[in-house]
């Protein structure tokens, strides 16, 4: 790499040039890649600190040993995953990747790991090709990585992509002939429920066999054609498909349309939060979901999300379980954003020394229920602050999730 000349001299403070902009800029990339590869190298540290032994798949609720990386790699104890993560500014999820990608390079493809703890790849690069080789056995592995390391830090994904294939052709077929077939079944039908649009419109998509799709146009052709024509077609054929599978309301044993939405209506402000996709929409939106034919609305009691609920039994009530995921929303764990209508419901101070009252829970994922269970990792709850966690090494963490019950509580609907 080309070493920039400084800056003149005579360059007033604060005042940026051409010439010291990149310098700096060429400077700061070079810091921030030799840091990467720091972070890379303390990630297989890390591991070799915390070994695993071999992975048991009956463990349901308990902490397990997790393979995180290809045959032959080692294993890490999953209680060790979300310190070094939270240490590093990751979800638990992503730290693991993380790990699972440095060991991957060290211990499997130990040709493109010396490049890269050299400074001659990029981190990104070699963990690109790390992903694409943890399905591969040994053999296959090492092959990848004779053919690769020499030219990884110039060539595409593509050519990453057909190696790896090469590879699992010649060292495992029968994997080669099970992924061949296995991509010919593409179908999918995804409604991104997670991704909804300031209007309240969620994308669909979807590849589907022809046959299924000529079925589909039908039935959604012959629906749109029943509904008011003063519509624009596209939106007539967009609430077709909402109304497949529904009787329209009718009286001849069809199901009725039943659309379950978690409504936060508060004085202060003229939307309304749907705690389902954890989006915006108006009040005259949710009217309309409600007015629609064919649906069934059902109001149910508003959830006050300040009051004290408590019950002598170690499982939270349904009333219980219910405040606490409108409440909190996501998971409580630093940087974990799981929807807290996935998870659990747990108790703070363990039961039965803290009881099972609405102070004392807070949502978990199963992720973070486990491991706070099963590891040394505590938390509490400060109000105006949010959940503080120490970990096992004495970190302290703070979630970005502050639960704090609204002036005026919630109404919930069910539409």
């Amino acid at each position: 790499m080309t070493t920039p000349a400084s800056a003149p001299a005579d360059t007033p403070v604060g005042t940026p040039t051409a010439e010291s902009v990149l310098a700096v800029a060429s400077m700061a990339a070079e810091a921030i890649a030799d840091l990467e590869v720091t972070v890379l190298v303390h990630a297989a540290d890390w591991v070799a600190l915390h070994p695993g032994e071999q992975v048991d798949t009956s463990i349901e609720f308990g902490m397990r040993d997790l393979q995180i990386a290809g045959d032959g790699a080692p294993t890490i104890d999953e209680a060790a995953v979300a310190e070094f993560a939270l240490a590093v500014g990751r979800s638990t999820d992503a730290g693991r990747i993380l790990l699972g990608d440095a060991v991957e390079l060290q211990h499997r493809l130990p040709r493109l790991w010396k490049r890269v703890v050299a400074g001659e790849v990029a981190v990104w690069k070699a963990r690109k090709v790390a992903q694409a080789t943890t399905s591969l056995p040994m053999d296959a592995a090492a092959a990848v990585d004779a053919r690769l390391a020499w030219c990884a830090h110039r060539c595409s994904f593509a050519e990453i992509d057909r190696q790896v294939a090469k590879a699992r052709a010649e060292h495992d077929p029968e994997a080669a002939e099970a992924a061949r077939v296995e991509a010919l079944e593409n179908r999918h039908f995804d409604i991104n429920l997670r991704q909804v649009s300031s209007d309240g419109l969620v994308h669909v998509d979807a590849d589907l066999d022809l046959a299924d799709a000529l079925a589909l146009e039908e039935a959604i052709a012959a629906k749109a054609k029943t509904l008011d024509p003063q519509l624009p077609l596209d939106v007539r054929r967009s609430m077709a498909a909402g109304l497949l599978g529904t009787s329209d309301g009718a009286s001849d044993g069809g199901q009725s349309r039943a659309v379950v939405v978690y409504a936060h209506l508060r004085a202060e402000q003229a939307t309304v939060d749907v705690d389902n996709t954890r989006s915006t929409v108006t009040v005259e939106h949710l009217r309309d979901w409600c007015t629609r034919a064919g649906t069934k609305v059902t109001i149910r009691p508003v959830v006050d999300l300040g009051e004290e609920l408590a019950t002598d039994c170690y499982r939270p009530t349904d009333a219980m379980s219910e405040q606490v995921r409108l409440r909190d929303r996501q998971c409580c764990f630093p940087d974990c954003t799981r929807p807290a209508r996935d998870g659990d419901a747990d108790h703070i101070v363990e039961w039965p020394t803290g009881k099972t009252r609405s102070s004392n829970l807070s949502a978990l994922c199963r992720t973070h229920h486990r491991l706070k269970t099963h590891t040394p990792w505590t938390y509490t709850r400060i109000p105006g602050v949010g959940h503080v966690w120490t970990s096992p090494q004495g970190r302290v963490y703070v979630s970005s999730v502050v639960t704090e019950p609204p002036t005026e509580p919630p109404a919930r609907h069910t539409a």
